[in-house]
């Protein structure tokens, strides 16, 4: 199936600025039908969702359009969708609906792969409910985290296992679902951070036996805001805190306030060009989001592949991203040079590079990177070979000045 490069950046403004972006681990540019979706809900009748007025239905058809759409990308129940601020405000909260439930002497495991906000809420709500936390490693040679490394952990008191799909950091793939079955045969849940995940690869929150499942629309072409998907009989048996007239239904009661309308409506569009990405694909949206993503999987891996037959030549560059299953994410350092400082001799250059620990400060420092990390290249579905030719001709003059 035609994957046209060129076609899908014509669809981004912000490209034009002439930028070569490769932190889309930290979120991507914004196409022209999500920037027109947003405008157009705010150009259009608004209110607090009913049946009646014009701004009451469309702020209803809004929401609902969202949930599907959210539904489709994940592999969910509309039902289980819920919005957050962010992905890190939903697992502080549910991290705090959940602590409700342990007991003192209860135990949850945590991974030292993930981003913090997939590890500092769960000690937080652990430490005062008397719960031990127990910590996942991953090799920090190869970069991966097997099963094994959090079934070794499970005991019958176990009551949360929380593990990011893809590692923001050196876009490690746990295997999670072999992860899921060791947990729930322990009897546990399992919380999944899927924002960096999601953006790379098809979702299906079943087949990974994610009982919570975390993501990041800005991460793929949509506003920034998170999302949570869950069984919808889970979110029944969960009892948040909320005012006392508002929903009680499920998802509504996880969210708090008035919803922001537009951002719905720009996620709902971002799903809807995702699926567009197979001029040929055919069926539904969950089926041409599929094909979608297998088009987007071998552009960005034979992309990465070129990065790294490079980059191995190199003399004085360590990759840290060494699993055998990753997202094309890679992190490195530089003998005798700080990873800030190629950041800085890139963007001079045009070329986006961030360096950092990504707030994967406890990766960072299982790699012996403290909490400096390294210079971290993240490939998008609108990368070429132009971009990754000036990163990797920019990289060669810094190690040379």
């Amino acid at each position: 199936m035609m994957y046209d490069v060129d076609a899908l950046r014509a669809q981004f403004p912000a490209l034009l600025a002439g930028t070569a972006h490769f932190d889309g681990p930290g979120g991507t540019q914004t196409p022209a039908p999500v920037i027109d979706a947003i405008a157009d809900a705010l150009g259009n009748p608004l209110s607090i969702r009913g049946a009646v007025a014009p701004g009451e239905v469309n702020a209803e058809t809004i929401v609902a359009e969202f949930r599907r759409a959210m539904s489709d990308l994940l592999g969910a129940d509309p039902r289980g969708i819920v919005f957050g601020r962010s992905a890190t405000q939903l697992t502080y909260d549910f991290s705090r609906i959940l602590a409700r439930t342990w007991r003192a002497g209860d135990e949850i495991v945590v991974s030292r792969l993930d981003h913090d906000a997939n590890i500092r809420p769960w000690i937080q709500a652990a430490e005062p409910a008397g719960v031990l936390v127990r910590w996942a490693d991953f090799d920090p040679v190869t970069g991966e985290l097997p099963a094994s490394a959090v079934g070794d952990l499970l005991t019958e008191r176990t009551r949360l296992v929380a593990v990011t799909a893809a590692s923001n950091l050196i876009g490690t793939r746990p295997a999670v679902a072999e992860t899921a079955r060791l947990v729930h045969r322990a009897g546990a849940l399992l919380f999944v951070d899927g924002v960096h995940y999601a953006a790379h690869e098809f979702v299906d929150v079943t087949d990974l036996g994610a009982d919570f499942f975390v993501c990041s629309p800005y991460k793929f072409f949509g506003p920034h805001h998170g999302v949570l998907a869950a069984r919808p009989e889970l979110l029944e048996t969960l009892r948040p805190d909320k005012l006392l007239p508002s929903a009680d239904a499920v998802p509504e009661r996880f969210e708090l306030g008035a919803l922001p309308y537009e951002a719905l409506a720009g996620t709902r569009a971002a799903v809807d060009f995702l699926a567009g990405f197979v001029a040929e694909a055919s069926g539904g949206r969950r089926e041409r989001l599929r094909s979608a993503f297998a088009a987007i999987v071998r552009h960005e891996t034979a992309l990465r592949g070129r990065m790294e037959a490079a980059l191995s030549a190199m003399q004085g560059v360590t990759i840290h991203s060494r699993a055998a299953d990753r997202t094309p994410t890679l992190l490195l350092t530089f003998d005798d040079r700080a990873a800030a400082d190629a950041y800085g001799f890139l963007g001079r250059l045009g070329v986006h590079a961030p360096a950092g620990s990504f707030y994967a400060v406890e990766a960072s420092r299982h790699l012996g990177l403290g909490d400096s990390g390294g210079l971290r290249l993240g490939l998008s579905p609108y990368s070429d070979t132009s971009d990754v030719d000036r990163l990797l001709a920019g990289l060669a003059d810094f190690l040379k000045s």
